[in-house]
């Protein structure tokens, strides 16, 4: 029986049940079940787009880490490197609830999960050679300090390999405050190749805070950051390289759920890349697939596959038979 390709990308995080609920929870609204992960949904991106992506953390030896599991695995992301919280650890779980329009609330037990347990010994087994991308975010880190010696061991080991380094900051008030998350995020983004941050999540990573937002670019590629990609929502996003700086606007299309759009936008630059292609197509690749992820609800359930990236290009009522 021959072996199944190594992945070329490692995601490294929590993936959790996610109770999804379609009106006020405490009115009794009918909820979804299904599983949700900023590193899993670029994970899951990335393998619709034709990659091997791989993904690492703990889940509990419950029916919630078997269904995080089993989705991940229907969705071609290999998870041979995951755990079963050997501690009985439970998996985490979220909950959703639409409230206004697109405004979503998002509620959150994890305290004391199996994700938040994640050691480095968990992930380094799973870097190779053959590992081209490894990808990481600032959620996992604030979990717990194990996690975070995980992520950052990680990210230094990863170096060591040649391979390519990605953060997406992703700053989650809910975990910690920006001084606790300066702390931790500071040396992390030092082991970057490629960071992915919001404007405002700047000043997490930047040796002074203070600089506008230009000159924290500029200071950060200086340091040794190849790329840094700025995302703006509606706005867009850019990325700036030694080479200059390059915007892309969004996308138009309808809204329907904005949770995961942040994550289809990072799986879509990083296939372009792993594809070879040049600063302007990755920001293109990036921008489509957060279009898609926007149009659906769910948080990666609307993700693309390499054949769907031209639908948003055919005009508006056309029917495809």
């Amino acid at each position: 029986m021959s072996l199944a390709p190594s992945p070329e990308v490692l995601t490294v995080g929590e993936t959790m049940a996610a109770l999804r609920a379609t009106g006020r929870v405490r009115l009794g609204a009918p909820m979804e079940l299904s599983v949700a992960g900023a590193e899993a949904n670029v994970a899951i991106g990335l393998a619709r787009l034709g990659h091997r992506a791989g993904w690492i953390g703990r889940v509990g030896d419950d029916e919630f880490g078997q269904l995080v599991l089993r989705t991940l695995r229907a969705e071609q992301v290999a998870v041979e490197h995951a755990r079963i919280d050997p501690d009985g650890r439970p998996t985490g779980l979220l909950t959703r609830e639409g409230r206004i329009g697109d405004l979503v609330r998002v509620g959150y037990y994890r305290a004391g999960s199996a994700g938040s347990a994640l050691r480095a010994e968990d992930v380094l087994p799973a870097l190779t050679p053959a590992v081209r991308v490894l990808h990481l975010t600032g959620i996992t880190p604030a979990l717990s300090p194990t996690a975070a010696d995980a992520v950052l061991t990680a990210a230094r080991r990863a170096r060591e390999l040649g391979t390519t380094v990605s953060l997406d900051l992703n700053y989650r008030a809910r975990l910690w405050d920006p001084e606790q998350a300066r702390a931790v995020l500071l040396p992390l983004a030092r082991s970057a190749d490629v960071l992915f941050a919001s404007a405002d999540e700047l000043q997490l990573v930047s040796e002074n805070p203070a600089l506008p937002e230009g000159e924290a670019v500029a200071a950060l590629l200086a340091q040794g950051r190849r790329e840094v990609v700025i995302t703006r929502g509606g706005d867009g996003a850019s990325v700036s390289t030694a080479a200059g700086t390059l915007a892309a606007a969004a996308r138009r299309v309808p809204v329907v759920d904005v949770v995961g759009a942040g994550d289809a936008f990072v799986a879509g630059y990083l296939s372009a890349l792993l594809d070879g292609l040049d600063p302007a197509a990755r920001l293109e690749r990036a921008v489509t697939t957060g279009a898609f992820a926007v149009t659906t609800r769910g948080d990666w359930e609307g993700l693309p596959t390499r054949e769907d990236l031209t639908l948003l290009d055919q005009p508006a009522g056309t029917t495809l038979r």
